[in-house]
């Protein structure tokens, strides 16, 4: 049972930080960064604030009703706190370099390290989705990456 009390205590507070955290992002961090622009079919602030609402309410929903799950492993926890990590450096690397260099070499990354070794699951990751990624915004949708 002990372990039980301290998940329910540690969902709690994530559950709490997430709460804040999309409302934070709704209320103060959208508003402010997020540019309007003309043209187009949806509003640039329409999907992030959708984000923001659904982490909102999952982290209020965690709070008022915590899971019953114990403690991960602490390698497993390592190894996603290493995948975050490259997120973030892909992300940097982005605003650097640009999508059409960064993204397939991400791509390729992550899925190496899930241990994707199929050729043409290899291919699609990092050749097709990218492009159809970049395809989509630029030439459809009209906005840049970066």
């Amino acid at each position: 049972m002990k372990g039980t009390a301290m998940s329910s205590s540690s969902d709690r507070i994530s559950g709490a930080f997430f709460c804040l955290f999309g409302l934070a992002m709704y209320f103060l961090v959208i508003p402010v960064y997020v540019e309007t622009a003309e043209g187009g079919s949806l509003a640039p602030n329409t999907l992030p604030n959708i984000i923001s609402i659904i982490i909102a309410v999952s982290g209020a929903f965690l709070v008022i009703k915590p899971t019953k799950h114990q403690m991960r492993d602490p390698r497993r926890m390592a190894i996603t706190g290493f995948y975050v990590l490259l997120l973030i450096a892909g992300i940097y690397g982005m605003s650097k370099f640009g999508f059409e260099f960064v993204a397939p070499v991400l791509a390729f990354a992550l899925m190496w390290m899930i241990g994707e070794r199929r050729p043409l699951w290899l291919i699609s990751g990092v050749v097709l989705m990218p492009a159809l990624i970049w395809f989509v915004v630029t030439q459809l949708l009209g906005r840049g990456l970066p």
